[in-house]
């Protein structure tokens, strides 16, 4: 007799520095809640940010840039990534750092514009003329070969759809069963045909198969109601970056030549300003006779004062340009030097020309008792169980050397707690952790103490 263990299907995901953080905390008047949504403190920031949020949502806040400045590890990122949770999943949001421009593939300003264009989405509405239904029946006919030789080719492929309203049996191209079986199309699962283009949509399992055991976690999808063949309005979410791409690669044959051509090109290309001109003109086309519409993402730009002169001044002119995304600067400088010049200091290391655009946020940092909430939350999004002593004893390291350190702690104090056979962290775990490790300001005070030992 064999015995199988059914698993889970549920995938783990990994915690990262900001998996708590599911939107700003704010209440329907849109005051943030002191703790909320995984964000603590920092209440007339997340207030800004919320006001931003509502600008977003009304569509006036595009081509207008906001900058969330504040000392590191103050909820820079967190109030960013916050900003997009409450937008939801249907805005694009783009995140990137200032160094990301220095790529030796393509030039600082390709960079940025491709970011641009990954930030604004186009929501395309088109009626399609469509055959759904659950597949009851997938069976190929095939012929000789008309090349010769031994093996057989498909000359069609009979497809039987059933809606609740009835059924029907369709006589297709080889071609759409190439498409069928690219989405893994079977028996029981519910599909759409597009009449016009034979595109194949595998929408998921049907729901009467919804009892049946399958390792694979399916999506179950009702049978569609009405008939096989009907009309049907179909909302499409892309980017102009998933555009500029598409129309970028060439659309080369199928012979080994072309394919051979395709595989040697290099992962990144440049896209002309021509073939942007080109797409923005058929997207301004499609706008103005309502098939779609634009949707001004977010473009968020950690470490800010990481670019250079150059890519400000290009920045300028994508802000003022007619599609552009809401962009979200980030930087945790005070008074210095812009990068590209030797004698220009500037607040945040950015031009002042660009910081009059600018809405600024401040960030400021935590007190010890909100030091206190967020490390409570962090164990509780790690699973990590803490006694209130040893969170309180936490809570005064962080005020002491910084808050990212004493989130750091809390993972090597667990395995020391394990490896003392408890199931909770006690004060004495912490302090025997926090002597193996150093936080920044006791290095840089041994560094200090001990210059002399050191290399110059």
């Amino acid at each position: 007799m064999k015995i199988e263990e059914v698993k889970s299907t549920a995938k783990t995901q990994r915690i990262s520095a900001h998996s708590h953080i599911k939107g700003l905390g704010l209440d329907e008047n849109g005051i943030p809640i002191q703790m909320a949504a995984g964000l603590v403190g920092q209440e007339s920031a997340r207030e800004a940010a919320g006001l931003v949020v509502d600008m977003i949502r009304s569509k006036k806040m595009a081509g207008r840039a906001l900058l969330l400045a504040g000392p590191p590890g103050t909820g820079k990122t967190a109030i960013a990534l916050a900003i997009a949770q409450e937008l939801g999943n249907k805005v694009p949001f783009c995140p990137m750092v200032g160094s990301e421009v220095y790529s030796t593939e393509i030039k600082k300003t390709e960079v940025l514009m491709e970011n641009f264009r990954r930030a604004i989405g186009l929501r395309i509405r088109e009626t399609k003329e469509v055959y759904e239904g659950e597949v009851t029946e997938l069976t190929p006919v095939e012929t000789e070969n008309p090349a010769g030789g031994y093996g057989k080719t498909v000359s069609h492929v009979i497809i039987g759809l059933k809606t609740a309203k009835g059924t029907k049996q369709l006589k297709l191209d080889p071609t759409i069963y190439e498409s069928l079986q690219k989405e893994k199309v079977e028996v029981g699962d519910v599909i759409y045909i597009e009449a016009n283009s034979g595109a194949v949509k595998r929408q998921g399992r049907s729901d009467t198969f919804a009892t049946e055991f399958d390792l694979e976690a399916e999506e179950y999808v009702p049978l569609p109601k009405g008939d096989v063949h009907k009309k049907k309005e179909v909302v499409q979410d892309v980017t102009l970056h998933d555009l500029d791409c598409a129309n970028a690669r060439p659309q080369g044959g199928h012979d080994i030549m072309s394919m051979m051509g395709q595989l040697m090109k290099p992962k990144k290309t440049e896209i002309t300003d021509k073939l942007r001109k080109e797409i923005n003109k058929v997207v301004n086309k499609y706008i103005d006779q309502g098939i779609a519409e634009l949707v001004p993402g977010v473009l968020f730009i950690d470490e800010v004062h990481m670019l250079d002169i150059e890519t400000f001044t290009y920045l300028h002119r994508a802000l003022e340009s007619a599609i552009a995304p809401i962009v979200i600067f980030a930087t945790n400088r005070g008074r210095c030097q812009i990068r590209g010049t030797e004698d220009i200091i500037s607040p945040h290391g950015i031009p002042l020309d660009l910081l009059d655009r600018l809405l600024i946020i401040r960030t400021l940092p935590y007190n010890k008792a909100e030091l206190l909430q967020i490390l409570k939350l962090r164990a509780t999004t790690e699973g990590i169980s803490i006694d209130d002593e040893a969170l309180a004893a936490l809570a005064e390291i962080g005020t002491n050397s910084t808050l990212r350190y004493a989130a750091q702690l809390l993972t090597p104090a667990m395995l020391a707690a394990r490896a003392d056979g408890a199931t909770r962290i006690a004060p004495a775990h912490l302090t025997s952790v926090h002597s193996l490790f150093l936080d920044a300001k006791s290095s840089a005070k041994i560094l200090t103490q001990h210059s002399d030992k050191y290399m110059k």
